[in-house]
């Protein structure tokens, strides 16, 4: 039986009609390397042969009677591919605009829960370089966040894709297993025993995170801390979140990222992050809007390799920097957010990779729930101060081409989720020398994402000036 971790379950937990806990991604396909010529049927059932033996795309979760614990994973017996990939065509004439128009309606609508959480959209006509162009394949992609988080999200996309148009796809390391579908009295009788254990759980976790807190009043005397939450200033994407979504997209090149990183002795990461908090300066800027003081950013950071847990899809843990967006000059803000980030490493490395895990296992299915909504509907978001600004997530990508059912893929733009009080998330994916950057939103909030995203390849060129001319 394979029962959803504490963390993979809370993303069920938190989600609502306007908090929507999937990931998505877009992906910009060249028809014209494939062996064939393009037709959607014959796409569609290569995917089916594709993934019809990967759990993670043919099982569902299931309730446990009574909410006395965590969902478990079932195989769905009716698994269809049918009702997973559909077929769309981008309104006419086809362009960008068009085509952020309608990923951000598929963003915005909810998986179903009686089925394996995830849909693929293939969406036909794109012409990105308008009505003269040629015409591309898009496929807009949903995975739910229970099921993958950024790395593993990456991973099963090497299901789909291969190193040639004609070669087969990447294989999986390790070996399939599917769920198996427990009897109720199973689930019942294990949900009562995990929940009399809990209080030993309990015990065991109130240590370590005791002496955390202790040693973290210390660091942040000494100024070695990481950036406290409840101390990011208020902008307009941090309050309550509708259904409605924004998405914008840009690209950058990963040389000139690696070229001011040697040169500046930073890291990948720090170039990233500095180039987000200039994008936003200037965005907010424009508006009237931007704060006297340094807008924060969550950042995810992947335990896999030092998590102890061997279930559970999500291997997450999160860090809290300043961007650094009250700095005008680029170099000056990539070296203090260099200077921060390596304290929040040192910071976010002494905390136990597992401990986001074993807390998440303490979320109860119906009093999460019930809370998350309250939260909502009393707009608390709005009413206390701002835990971070926005979540900034850097995935790392493939460094050569690869081919999507034979096409070669041009572009992978990343969207993670958005929050009631942090309603823009911005994530950066490499691919093949390029950095992919996707920005979504809360419509209402960031109405216009282009206005930020656009600052992302000029913030890199003042960057780099800066760094020639030190």
């Amino acid at each position: 039986m394979d029962r959803l971790s504490g963390l993979d379950a809370s993303f069920l937990y938190l989600e609502t009609p306007a908090q929507l806990m999937h990931v998505c991604a877009v992906m910009v396909l060249d028809q014209s390397t494939m062996p064939a010529s393009y037709s959607f049927g014959a796409l569609m059932e290569h995917i089916d042969e594709s993934i019809h033996d990967v759990p993670e795309f043919t099982r569902k979760i299931r309730r446990v009677p009574l909410g006395l614990d965590h969902p478990v994973w079932v195989r769905d017996q009716q698994f269809d591919i049918e009702r997973h990939v559909h077929r769309l065509a981008v309104p006419s004439p086809g362009s960008y605009r068009e085509l952020m128009d309608l990923c951000a309606h598929l963003a915005a609508l909810p998986l179903d829960r009686s089925r394996p959480l995830w849909e693929m959209w293939v969406i036909e006509g794109y012409r990105p370089d308008g009505e003269e162009g040629d015409e591309r394949v898009v496929v807009f992609s949903k995975m739910h966040h229970a099921t993958v988080d950024g790395v593993s999200g990456s991973n099963l996309i090497s299901h789909l894709c291969a190193l040639e148009p004609d070669a087969a796809p990447l294989a999986r390391d390790e070996e399939q297993r599917h769920p198996r579908d427990p009897e109720r009295v199973e689930l019942l009788a294990r949900a009562v025993i995990g929940t009399a254990t809990k209080p030993v759980t309990l015990v065991k976790v109130l240590g370590p995170s005791a002496e955390l807190i202790t040693k973290s009043i210390g660091r942040a005397r000494q100024g070695t801390a990481m950036a406290a939450p409840f101390s990011a200033p208020r902008t307009s994407f941090n309050g309550t979140i509708t259904a409605h979504r924004s998405i914008a997209l840009a690209d950058i090149d990963l040389d000139d990222i690696r070229d001011i990183k040697k040169a500046t002795g930073s890291t990948v990461n720090d170039v990233v992050l500095t180039l987000c908090g200039g994008a936003l300066r200037a965005y907010l800027d424009e508006r009237g809007e931007l704060p006297e003081t340094s807008l924060m950013a969550s950042v995810p950071v992947s335990v896999r390799e030092s998590s102890k847990r061997s279930q559970g899809a999500n291997k997450v843990s999160a860090f809290f920097t300043k961007l650094g967006t009250d700095i005008e000059d680029p170099l000056e803000r990539l070296e203090m957010l260099a200077e921060r980030n390596r304290h929040a490493k040192d910071h976010h490395n002494a905390i136990s990779a597992d401990a986001l895990q074993d807390w998440a296992e303490f979320a109860a299915p119906r009093t999460f729930g019930l809370a998350v909504r309250t939260y909502a509907n009393l707009r608390l978001a709005e009413k206390h101060p701002v835990v971070h600004n926005l979540v900034i997530s850097n995935v790392p990508g493939p460094p050569m081409p690869l081919y999507f059912m034979g096409a070669r893929i041009e572009a992978l733009y990343p969207l993670g989720p958005v929050f009631h009080g942090a309603g823009l998330n911005i994530t950066v994916m490499s691919n093949a020398g390029m950095v992919h950057v996707g920005a979504i939103a809360c419509r209402e909030s960031v109405p216009d994402g282009d206005a930020l995203v656009q600052h992302f390849p000029q913030e890199l060129e003042r960057l780099r000036k800066a760094v020639v001319a030190r």
